[in-house]
């Protein structure tokens, strides 16, 4: 249905003006200021927030954080529990709105529990960053870190896929997932208060360690959304 509206002159004058001015407070804000930056967070049940209540989550104490930082930028959920790197390359096409200005890529997680070979992780992963890339999209990588156990040359060959992909596309990289919880750490049992009982998965207060660390990362990437 159309309503059609009929202004006189001066009632066009002043709606005019009235848009002028707007034009114009508009113009003199920080482009930061009217940027509204919305990230998507590509991942497996870390991102998704596996075990834990809605709101205690990654995504849910990422947006809180920025929202605390007085930032604007909104950070989307499309973690999925169980989830390999092929997986997240999989639905990376419709994870991508229109509306999506950065990307998050958290994998590799599983990728590590089946034992796949790192060259094949390196691959998926390195499609997603290139696609996003490719349609101008910043990027930040959180790299996962490979077990001792699975030996030197596999260990050397995983965790350095992350770097190279990073180098190559120009994308931002964090330490690693379970380093954001406490940098300091070398064993898994010094973060084991931070774990849900799985010893896979943080707990609410692991998740909020991760925040605090990936945080200034994150601040980073929506900036950059406004170059």
């Amino acid at each position: 249905m159309k309503i059609a509206f009929h202004l006189s002159n001066a009632t066009y004058g002043a709606a005019h003006m009235f848009r002028n001015i707007t034009l114009a407070l508009g113009l003199a804000l920080p482009a930061t200021a009217l940027a509204e930056p919305t990230i998507v967070a590509l991942g497996d049940s870390l991102t998704a927030g596996y075990g834990l209540p809605e709101g205690d989550g990654l995504v849910p104490q990422l947006n809180a954080w920025l929202a605390a930082q007085g930032s604007t930028a909104t950070v989307i959920n499309a973690g999925v529990s169980g989830d390999t790197s092929a997986g997240g390359l999989s639905r990376l096409d419709w994870s991508l709105t229109p509306e999506t200005d950065a990307l998050i890529v958290t994998l590799g997680g599983n990728d590590l529990l089946r034992g796949l070979p790192p060259a094949e992780t390196a691959r998926n992963i390195d499609a997603i960053v290139k696609s996003a890339t490719d349609r101008g999209l910043k990027v930040l990588i959180v790299p996962m870190e490979a077990p001792g156990n699975f030996g030197p040359d596999y260990k050397s060959a995983f965790d350095s896929l992350y770097t190279d992909i990073a180098t190559t596309y120009g994308a931002q990289i964090t330490a690693p997932f379970f380093r954001l919880i406490d940098p300091q750490a070398t064993d898994p049992g010094q973060i084991a208060q931070w774990m849900q009982a799985d010893g896979i998965h943080p707990n609410k207060d692991g998740v909020a360690r991760v925040v605090e660390n990936l945080g200034p990362a994150l601040l980073e990437l929506a900036g950059a959304t406004s170059d």
